[in-house]
């Protein structure tokens, strides 16, 4: 499954599970003569299960599609907010607060804590997440280089980042 085939928004809101995975809206296949009331229309405004529900699909990090999701997710939680930018002390924060959590996934909250600035942190870590793949790879490796360890895998650096970035906003401003 791909990234095109969810339909982000258009029906519900991206659910982040307490496990990290994502329950996300998918846009349901349609067959070209597909007109039957007990299915839907063919125009896809409902699914194709006749029930009236959003088709949902629940993505753990790793699978494709996941990145992508969890950067909608955290733009459905800031929908006012600009592009996401990585200043260098906010980069320099996310990647201790990343490696902190990488070796005790017990204290995402003090690691935030720990933060001189979550703000600008969470601006980094949502820049990761724009670039998809490929920007989480990088920033692994990053964080390897800068904190000492090998570099986390992608699913594993997307799953701390949206713990991360759930716990920055959960927090009162």
């Amino acid at each position: 499954m791909n990234a095109a085939q969810f339909g982000y928004g258009a029906i519900m809101d991206i659910i982040r599970n307490d496990d990290g995975s994502l329950t996300v809206p998918v846009v349901p296949s349609r067959h070209a003569n597909d007109e039957d009331p007990a299915t839907g229309a063919a125009d896809g405004s409902t699914p194709t299960d006749g029930s009236g529900a959003p088709e949902t699909r629940v993505l753990s990090p790793g699978q494709g599609g996941y990145i992508e999701a969890l950067a909608e997710w955290d733009r459905q939680q800031h929908p006012d907010g600009d592009v996401a930018v990585s200043t260098a002390s906010g980069r320099e924060g996310a990647m201790a607060v990343i490696h902190a959590v990488s070796e005790d996934p017990e204290h995402v909250a003090e690691a935030v804590e720990a933060l001189d600035d979550p703000g600008a942190s969470a601006e980094a870590l949502r820049h990761v997440l724009v670039g998809g793949n490929p920007s989480v790879q990088a920033f692994a490796s990053e964080v390897a280089e800068a904190e000492g360890g090998d570099p986390l895998p992608p699913h594993k650096a997307t799953r701390i980042i949206g713990e991360v970035l759930a716990e920055i906003d959960a927090r009162p401003e």
